[in-house]
This record gives structure tokens, C-alpha cells and sequence, in this order.
């Protein structure tokens, strides 16, 4: 799969999600089956460039190529100006945000409420890819089926952004209205597949490997982007490949490489974001990975209270060593719990602490 000239290794995405997809669960994402994968939202807004959270999100030091930053805003020249800033960043893929329905995106007419302005979206659009014509970057986008049920225009904005020169476009299942509730349907997803030329790529409810090969089939899209589902499980896009290629589940990984995985997430995790704030995000991804395992509970009270890396790091893999004695198959009741809908993409920004795309 491609997306402009640039070649994909599978069909499998990691979406973005605020406050989750930074470089150390992307690379993890990567690493374990993930062919692509776009970066956490970053604000178009120049004042909030320096901050240190888009710092954070502009650094792609040793990430695998292609590299693909998510940008939001309402402004068409400042959007041009933020894909600009980027691809001078290191981002060789830009990535429109249309998609997320959160209240602090949306009161600003951001996210998916631009869905709603068509005249303005298909003006963002056209700006960002024009302002990355002359570097040779692809511009993509996503976006919900609609607004609202009675005004799913994702199959007309599509044909819009084709024509403006978008080179790929990711549906969500579900309205702007719906926000995370209900089901993803994907006849919007069928409708846009059918009405553009460009790679489709279907989002929402993608949790386990039967779930991507019955989306892949209804939509007849090119690929699948898995969110909330690749939360604590990161290999579930080892998983789904394996189910593709040849329609039989993958086993179970052993406790000890999920420990290996883990524990070279955190010093990832740790090597970012520092010590201070390091300790602190990294309780969500440990809480994550250990979700409906025997002794969860203590293994979150000593990891909440810690305040320093390596001591938390310690007790997350003295944990892990002990649970490998008595469990040497990773347990499998994140892969049962997969199996009930979940809303993913950006959905993990809802329960980030701050949603603002800086």
C-alpha cells in the first residue's frame, strides 16, 4: 500500500490518540506489526510551538520512517504553516484532523467540527496541500461519517478533499454526535471506498483479528486503523496480520517477552518525557498492560505512589517475573476483554488529562 510514492509495510495503522500514540508507543506499535502509525495531534497555533508538550510531539529522534504528524486547527493559513513547521521537523507525511469529537476541539470548530463548515474544510485541505506540494509530502486526512445521523457528508467531503489533492482518507465509524457511544457502522466507510480513488482506510471498533478481516471485507477498505484496542496490547497488530495471512489466531505471547516489551517501553517512556512527568504518564500504560490480571490492584497502589523512574520500573518487572512463575502465557484477559466494542482513534484523548492539541 502507498500512500502518494511513499510505500507502506502492511495495512495495519496505529491511530492517533492524544496523550497515548508519542514516539515510544508508536516505535512499540512498530515494532510488534504496525505498518504506519500517525502521531498525537499538533496544534496549528505558532504561540504554543515552544511548549514543551509540542516539543514532545515534534521530536521523532529514531523513529522508523514514515513519519506522520497529525495537525488541527481552523485556520487555513495557519494550518498551512503548522504542516510547514513539521516537515521542517521531520514529518514526511501530514495528517489533517477532522476526526476528533471532543468538546474542548470542537467548541473551538476544530476536530470534527469542521465537518460541519464544508466550504471551510475543503479550504484547510487545499491550503495544507498546497503548502506541501513543494517538499514532496503527502497530505492525508480523517474525519467521522458526519455531523450528525441526519447529516453523514463523509462520502461528499471526500470527493472534495480528492479533488484538492488529499492522497488518503481515514473514516470513523461513528458521527461527531455520537462522540465514543454506540457502534461504528461502516456503510459510510463502504460509501466513501466506493466514491474516491484514493487509499480509505476504516477506524472504529477495530479490536480484535475477526473484527479487521470483517471490516476489511464489508468496506472493501485498504487498510484498518486500530486505537483504544492496541492500549496494554500493542502486539494485537501482530496479531491481526497473522489471523490475515492465514486464518488461524496467533498464540498467546509468553509473560516474559510482554515484560521485555514493557520494560522497554518505560525507559523509552522515562527517556522522554523525564523523570518528574515520566513517572506520572506512564501509570496509564502500565495500567493498560496489567488490565484484569491477578493483582493488579497492589501493583497499581505501589506504582501510583512512586515518584521516581527506576523504583517504579523495578516494581513493574519484579510484578511481571513473579506472574511469569505461575503464568508463563501472557493471560488472556485483555484478548477476551478486546472482543467487546470499544471506541478507538482518538477516543484515548478523552480520558487524557488535557486535550488541547499543544
Amino acid at each position: 500500500m502507498h500512500i502518494g510514492s511513499i510505500e507502506l509495510d502492511n495495512h495495519l495503522f496505529v491511530a492517533p490518540m492524544a496523550g497515548v500514540t508519542d514516539r515510544p508507543f508508536r516505535m512499540l506499535c512498530r515494532q510488534l506489526g504496525a505498518g504506519y502509525a500517525v502521531s498525537e495531534m499538533v496544534t496549528s497555533q505558532p504561540h504554543l510551538y515552544a511548549s514543551l508538550k509540542t516539543s514532545r510531539r515534534a521530536n521523532h529522534e529514531g523513529e522508523p520512517g514514515p513519519i506522520s504528524v497529525q495537525i488541527a486547527g481552523t485556520e487555513a493559513a495557519m494550518m498551512a504553516e503548522a504542516a510547514r513547521y513539521n516537515i521542517e521537523r521531520g514529518a514526511q507525511i501530514i495528517d489533517i484532523n477532522m476526526g476528533c469529537p471532543a468538546k474542548k476541539v470542537c467548541n473551538a470548530w476544530a476536530g470534527s467540527a469542521l465537518m460541519q463548515n464544508e466550504p471551510l474544510a475543503i479550504e484547510i485541505a487545499e491550503a495544507v496541500v498546497k503548502a506541501c506540494l513543494p517538499f514532496g509530502v503527502p497530505v492525508t486526512l480523517k474525519m467521522r461519517t458526519g455531523w450528525s445521523s441526519d447529516n453523514k457528508n463523509a462520502p461528499v467531503l471526500a470527493k472534495a478533499f480528492e479533488s484538492v489533492g488529499i492522497q488518503m482518507l481515514t473514516v470513523h465509524g461513528r458521527t461527531r454526535e455520537q462522540g465514543y457511544k454506540g457502534q461504528a457502522e461502516y456503510a459510510t466507510v463502504t460509501a466513501v471506498k466506493q466514491a474516491v480513488r484514493i487509499p480509505v482506510v476504516a477506524n472504529g471498533d477495530i479490536n480484535s483479528s475477526e473484527k479487521a478481516a470483517q471490516v476489511l471485507q464489508i468496506t472493501g477498505a485498504d487498510a484498518v486503523m486500530v486505537g483504544r484496542a492496541a492500549q496494554g496490547r500493542p502486539w494485537i497488530f501482530r496479531e491481526i496480520a497473522h489471523y490475515l495471512a492465514t486464518g488461524e489466531h496467533l498464540a498467546a505471547p509468553q509473560t516474559l517477552q510482554v515484560r521485555q516489551w514493557l520494560l522497554d517501553h518505560l525507559l523509552e517512556h522515562y527517556s522522554l518525557y523525564g523523570e518528574h512527568t515520566g513517572v506520572r504518564s506512564a501509570r496509564k500504560h502500565i495500567g493498560w498492560y496489567i488490565k484484569g490480571i491477578a493483582g493488579q490492584d497492589s501493583l497499581r497502589t505501589r506504582i501510583n505512589a512512586e515518584q521516581d523512574c527506576q523504583q517504579q520500573w523495578q516494581a513493574v518487572a519484579d510484578f511481571l517475573e513473579d506472574l511469569a512463575r505461575t503464568q508463563p502465557v501472557w493471560p488472556m484477559a485483555q484478548a477476551t476483554a478486546s472482543t467487546e466494542p470499544v471506541a478507538d482513534d482518538e477516543a484515548a484523548c478523552g480520558s487524557c488529562s488535557n486535550h488541547t492539541a499543544n
